[in-house]
């Protein structure tokens, strides 16, 4: 993983850096190959933009490949490093007969800018087989075959092809070449040595490949982990501190006392400590509490009404310190294990700079006056968006200062207010440049919007992005969003989920109680490799502003000081605290594209599990513990109760297969076969494929299993 740099530390000059909006498009073929190779997967319009992946993350590869003619054909999914050698080379496998579609899976070791390709092959070992197989049971042609498989195994047994088998391999395939070859034997045993488990096994590490017919290269770029999985907790910097003296004025929290609550965040397992815009806010048109328009002495107004004599997007609130300060804040977040992620919001209030310096930069209407921003029927009038049209060069150029100085403060993530209503290929540009200086700086998209826009957004550079999660409430809704997230798409979107925003307060957490948020926290750690949490969490806020979905006393309006002390009796802060530490030991809760859902008799209880298979474990989880002394799958099933006020019970339908299991020929119905081991309690059941549970919410809302063979 690519180090950070220190907070303070200059980054890359602010020469632009020349670089393309895209990725070039690989060259298609100018003919279809001998043994042709379509529809690969994944890949984002034909490599106009790269696919995404992760150090160590599974990658499945897939293509539909087919020949004419009986001949047996065979894929490979191959990985290239960004130095262009040919880093792995995995077999795929056909998993719709008849449809000849492929699957394949690679695991890149390290960040940079990979490629891949099918490459299609006649597979003549198998062809071989399979004619010998018939033919020989039926006596038809059997010294014919038996010779014809001779001459095969001489092709095997070359020294080039050899030169590429390990020892064990060699001498597996060589002794079978010279039994196959003994007349003296029968023909039953001579096909038998020959078509061995073992023989079958080296050869599919190292098959013999004839008309090799690859597919195009295309571009998979790979980011550090965090880029897919992370957990981020989200604080309003004034507000950890802030007091109220004893004429009831408010005194703002500073860089300083805001770092007092980083040791509790880290404790609970968080990656990210995620800031609102700490930057000068504006005085023309502050909001007061609620939103309202008459501000009051002492409202501190929205951080996301930026700038003011004090400066702008580049400047630092002095109500909550220094440069100095804030840079000692990023350092003792590093010391606890937390990076900083700081709200990209491009706007401004009034008082910005910019308002005198660049009014090109802004929407002037008819009558003269800048436009505020609008999103009916909510109005910002303390706001004023950002105009491209008039001179979009120059704008994001500013942009592109503002980040890097940002970043030369240490800060290595980026959520980004509201990107949808921002050109596209503002974001493709400035995203790319950043990208070009610092590989490991991370954006994340906020945009609650049409799916177009959000997948756009994902496909020209924006790491993560908020999702509808949010609004997911019912059974079906939920597990047709959680396939939806953790399908094809999670090539380009990689879906973060966040039970409440300091914006959004669902309905159902508004009436779910405790055990409503305990549900959301489960489904959102579990759901997805990465989730969020806004400060508060912990104390169940829940009180809606009437007539809408958000928080009454919203934080972005006032200072918001909270008892911390709570929290312990309430339970929350403890779940979150086990749910990142199951996250960090269990690799297959840190993969997107391994889910699976599994039925349940009971509308409330939903199944469904993710796994990650021992082979890729080691680029995984290089931590992870083997048992017996064997490497084995990481497979985890979650059962949640999605009614935090009454009990849910009935049989769940377990797909054994997609565990990782193996049900004993002759196995009696109902006799259990594999155990589950409960991460939450630590109670462990031995279980058949079809369970009974039973789940109340005052005592367990989930039951997180991780899942092994007897």
């Amino acid at each position: 993983m690519k180090t950070l740099p220190a907070p303070g530390e200059p980054t890359s000059h602010l020469t632009p850096v020349l670089t393309p909006n895209a990725p070039a498009v690989p060259t298609p073929h100018a003919i279809i190959g001998r043994i042709p190779v379509v529809d690969v997967a994944p890949t984002v319009e034909g490599g106009r933009w790269p696919a995404k992946a992760v150090v160590g993350e599974v990658v499945p590869v897939t293509a539909t490949v087919f020949r004419e003619g009986h001949d047996q054909v065979a894929a490979s999914a191959v990985l290239v490093a960004p130095d262009g050698t040919v880093k792995q080379m995995k077999p795929m496998r056909d998993i719709a007969p008849g449809l000849d579609q492929f699957l394949g899976h690679v695991q890149p070791d390290a960040e940079g800018e990979w490629t891949f390709r099918v490459e299609a092959w006649s597979d003549p070992y198998a062809t071989w087989v399979h004619d010998a197989s018939v033919k020989i049971a039926a006596g038809v042609d059997v010294d014919l075959m038996l010779e014809e498989g001779v001459l095969l195994f001489e092709r095997i047994t070359a020294p080039d092809e050899q030169a590429k088998r390990s020892a064990a391999d060699r001498f597996t395939l060589e002794d079978a070449a010279t039994q196959l070859a003994d007349h003296h034997r029968s023909a039953d045993a001579r096909l038998a040595v020959a078509t061995s488990m073992h023989v079958r096994e080296a050869l599919a590490r190292n098959p013999l490949r004839d008309l090799v017919s690859p597919s195009a290269d295309y571009p998979l770029r790979v980011s550090r982990k965090a880029a897919l999985a992370a957990s981020w907790y989200e604080i309003f910097p004034r507000s950890e501190g802030a007091w109220q003296d004893q004429f009831g004025t408010w005194h703002s929290g500073t860089f300083n006392t805001a770092a007092e609550r980083l040791p509790a965040i880290a404790d609970m397992g968080f990656d990210v400590v995620y800031l609102t815009p700490i930057s000068p806010i504006g005085t023309q048109f502050r909001k007061g509490r609620n939103n309202t328009l008459d501000a009051k002495p002492g409202d501190p107004g929205s951080p996301y009404a930026i700038g003011s004599a004090d400066g702008g997007h580049d400047a630092i609130h002095p109500e909550l310190g220094t440069e100095a300060d804030f840079i000692r804040f990023v350092g003792r977040a590093r010391e606890l294990g937390l990076e900083v992620a700081l709200d990209l919001a491009l706007q401004c209030s009034p008082d910005h700079p910019w308002v005198t310096e660049h009014p090109e930069w802004l929407r002037t209407r008819a009558d003269g006056t800048i436009a505020y921003a609008e999103n009916p029927p909510k109005k910002y009038q303390d706001i004023y968006p950002l105009y491209f049209d008039i001179d979009p060069i120059g704008l994001r150029e500013e942009v592109l200062r503002i980040l890097l100085v940002w970043i030369e403060r240490g800060v290595t993530m980026f959520r980004v207010d509201n990107p949808h209503t921002k050109p596209l290929d503002f974001w493709e540009w400035v995203l790319a440049e950043v990208h070009a200086r610092h590989p490991e700086v991370l954006f994340l998209s906020e945009a609650f919007t049409k799916p177009a826009m959000m997948a756009t957004l994902a496909r020209i550079g924006f790491h993560q992005s908020y999702t509808y999660f949010t609004w997911r409430n019912s059974k079906d809704e939920i597990l047709e969003y959680l396939g939806e997230v953790s399908g094809p798409s999670g090539s380009v979107m990689r879906p973060s989920f966040w039970p409440t925003t300091h914006d959004i307060l669902p309905p159902y957490l508004q009436h779910g109680g405790v055990a409503g948020f305990a549900v959301r926290a489960v489904l959102a750690a579990t759901g997805s490799p990465t989730w969020g949490i806004y400060n508060g969490y912990e104390l169940i806020e829940n009180v809606p502003r009437p007539g809408v979905d958000e928080q009454v006393d919203n934080e972005k309006y006032e200072f918001k000081p909270r008892n911390w002390e709570r929290a312990s009796a309430i339970g929350i802060a403890a779940l979150l605290k086990k749910l990142n530490l199951i996250r960090a030991e269990h690799p297959a809760l840190q993969q997107l594209r391994n889910l699976t859902v599994h039925a349940s008799e009971h509308s409330n209880l939903l199944a469904y599990s993710r796994r990650i298979s021992a082979d890729h474990l080691p680029l995984a989880a290089s931590g992870h513990t083997p048992q017996h002394g064997n490497l084995h799958d990481d497979t985890i099933l979650v059962v949640l109760n999605i009614d935090p006020w009454g009990t849910s019970e009935s049989h769940i339908h377990l797909d054994w297969q997609a565990l990782g299991l193996h049900r004993p020929d002759g196995l009696p119905d109902g006799e259990p076969f594999f155990t589950v081991r409960d991460l939450m309690t630590g109670e462990t059941f031995h279980w058949n494929e079809h369970p009974f549970v039973r789940l109340d919410p005052r005592g367990n809302v989930a039951h997180i299993f991780a899942v092994s063979q007897n």
